[in-house]
């Protein structure tokens, strides 16, 4: 058995800056309204016609590449997390594969939204860890702003989120007590329709639908999100897969160098770090730059973070989130 451990970080996002003051000239809110709500200030949307779910996560990959100091024809297998795909099919994880020009190696789509970044690095984590692989790229990459509705209508969920992509590479380890130690996952369908997509979707309504009824009231292929609700879960979830995780490990939250969320909302984030006892200097926030990624948003803050030198050799480093479907989870990382 081999450990697994991230060789190499990432993230790209678009140059556009779009500030909460310009969400304000076409829909009904402000900066202080944003801001108080969600911590936010400003986001990253593409150009359109630009930029896609795939360019973007293939400029990230290529960074974390190079970093691993890796030929692309080392990566032996590729994941690929986002809810905002190229195409409705094949997913991004081929395209990936395509446009990286690496050899035909497996592509896996992760279709876990916010929490899609997390699944995919347990999953990494497993197949270099029995020895299957040696290095897998895992990406988080997500185009948010074609589809919302910027409209008042659609304010509570579109000032929320923005474009950008993140990713790693996991390679073999042969100290066990380095690199990911464990990780922890979680779903509960229950409350699937509080955070999500309805259409087009087979079950539901379809394309065909969507065009014979040409309704402008319908609000079905906009995200639909329970704000209190999934924020009231949200608290919940973070706080006991962290302690899941660290438990785990025979670890406390005294133990934590850094702890780095999903930036799903920066209340959220300070309602966990009270709730843990952590310094400011503990929890890596970036959601007032870039918004709510998705399953982008962990790779790009922990980039960030360890370009800025908060991620060190020998600091515990925890990873967590939660999101649509609902799912959540942690990784417990000796770097």
């Amino acid at each position: 058995m081999y450990n697994s451990k991230i060789t190499g970080l990432g993230y790209y996002v678009p140059d556009n800056v779009v500030t909460n003051d310009d969400l304000s000239k076409v829909m009904e809110t402000s900066d202080a309204w944003i801001q108080e709500r969600t911590g936010i200030k400003e986001r990253r949307h593409v150009v359109r016609g630009e930029e896609t779910t795939t360019s973007m996560g293939v400029k990230a990959a290529k960074i974390a590449i190079e970093r691993a100091g890796i030929d692309k024809d080392e990566v032996d297998f590729i994941i690929f997390a986002t809810l905002s795909p190229d195409y409705y099919f094949p997913g991004p994880g081929v395209l990936v594969q395509r446009d990286l020009g690496i050899k035909t190696v497996g592509a896996l789509d992760v279709r876990n939204q916010c929490s899609g970044f997390v699944y995919g690095i347990s999953v990494a984590d497993q197949y270099v860890k029995s020895g299957m692989y040696k290095n897998v790229l895992v990406v988080g990459s997500e185009l948010h702003s074609h589809g919302l509705d910027m409209t008042t209508r659609g304010r509570g969920v579109s000032v929320i989120f923005g474009d950008g992509a993140g990713a790693a590479i996991i390679s073999r380890e042969e100290d066990p007590k380095k690199g990911i130690l464990s990780s922890h996952l979680h779903s509960e369908g229950q409350h699937a329709e509080e955070l999500s997509l309805i259409a087009p979707g087979m079950g539901k309504r379809w394309v065909t639908d969507i065009i014979e009824e040409n309704d402008p009231e319908d609000e079905s292929y906009f995200p639909y999100m329970n704000g209190q609700f999934v924020f009231k879960n949200a608290v919940v979830r973070f706080s006991e897969v962290i302690m899941e995780g660290l438990q785990k490990n025979n670890l406390t939250a005294t133990d934590i160098d850094l702890l780095v969320p999903h930036q799903a909302n920066l209340r959220i984030s300070q309602f966990v770090q009270k709730k843990f006892g952590l310094s400011n200097d503990q929890v890596f926030n970036n959601i007032m730059k870039y918004g709510n990624t998705t399953a982008a948003s962990i790779p790009i803050a922990l980039t960030e973070a360890w370009e800025q030198g908060k991620v060190k050799e020998g600091d515990l480093i925890v990873l967590a989130a939660f999101g649509s479907g609902f799912t959540w989870g942690s990784v417990i990382i000796r770097w």
